[in-house]
């Protein structure tokens, strides 16, 4: 029997040790809570996004705390290209993607017959279109190594609508039928693709608009969180990254085998309604 003098040399299991993770979208916010919680569980990570070369260092240095290596890629996804090519360069440096989660996006906010064209497209590219080109050059690789786990962040508009979210809204609705489409595809190729779909989730970010939105409107912060924000949410609570980061380990684990082309909410409860 092991004493409690003793029991502290025992090490957390790493089910992702030596395994190589590509997080789009991931120097803040959702996609680094993946990063972070991937790497926890031994995974070699390559980030994506923006940021100051000095956060950037920061980000990784932490990350690498974990015992694992981590890159950075700056590679804008807006570009078929960059998407595409920054899957690509990755397996040529690595031999291998085992891990590929599409996260990053972008959000505009307004009523259909006046949403600025430009920012539909480039919703539709990043969001939807950026998932689309990182799959398609990823998959010989995975099918290659008859393995692969390829997590897509959705949002809870993937599978409800609001208004004034028109592209958001279509594009994350999109992402749930490329994802459904690839599941089946791969289905016996040993490689899965399910889909998360976030309510709001506490971030930087969110933060932000949490402060801007009160002084915008009159509203004490509390009433921006409670009444707007959190509207929809019965839990009438924030989701945080670590819950996600939490539920695309999972899904990356050899114990998420036979999940596929699913759609998981993790948003307090707003679809179920």
């Amino acid at each position: 029997m092991t004493s409690p003098q003793t029991a502290s040399h025992v090490t957390t299991p790493r089910p992702l040790k030596g395994q190589l993770a590509l997080v789009t979208g991931s120097t803040s916010g959702i996609g680094l809570g993946i990063a972070r919680a991937l790497a926890g569980a031994g995974a070699n990570v390559i980030l994506n996004g923006f940021g100051s070369p000095d956060d950037i260092a920061a980000t990784i240095a932490s990350l690498q705390e974990l015992g694992v290596t981590v890159e950075h890629d700056a590679s804008d996804l807006l570009s078929a290209q960059g998407a595409a090519a920054m899957v690509e360069g990755a397996i040529q440096r690595h031999g291998r993607i085992d891990v590929l989660v599409n996260n990053a996006g972008i959000q505009h906010v307004s009523p259909i017959e006046t949403f600025p064209v430009d920012r539909w497209d480039a919703i539709q590219a990043l969001n939807l279109g950026a998932a689309f080109h990182t799959i398609r050059a990823a998959m010989p690789a995975m099918k290659a190594a008859r393995s692969g786990r390829i997590i897509n962040v959705a949002s809870a508009h993937g599978l409800v609508a609001s208004p004034y979210k028109s592209a958001y809204v279509a594009a994350k609705h999109g992402v749930l039928g490329l994802t459904k489409t690839v599941a089946l595809e791969a289905a016996r190729e040993g490689i899965t693709c399910n889909a998360i779909c976030p309510g709001y989730v506490w971030t930087p970010l969110v933060e932000h608009q949490v402060a801007d939105t009160a002084k915008a409107r009159g509203l004490t912060e509390k009433q921006v969180i409670e009444d707007v924000l959190l509207a929809a949410q019965p839990s009438k609570r924030f989701a945080t990254v670590e819950e996600v980061g939490a539920l695309a380990l999972f899904l990356a684990s050899p114990l998420a085998a036979s999940i596929n082309g699913a759609a998981i909410p993790i948003d307090g409860g707003w679809t179920a309604q």
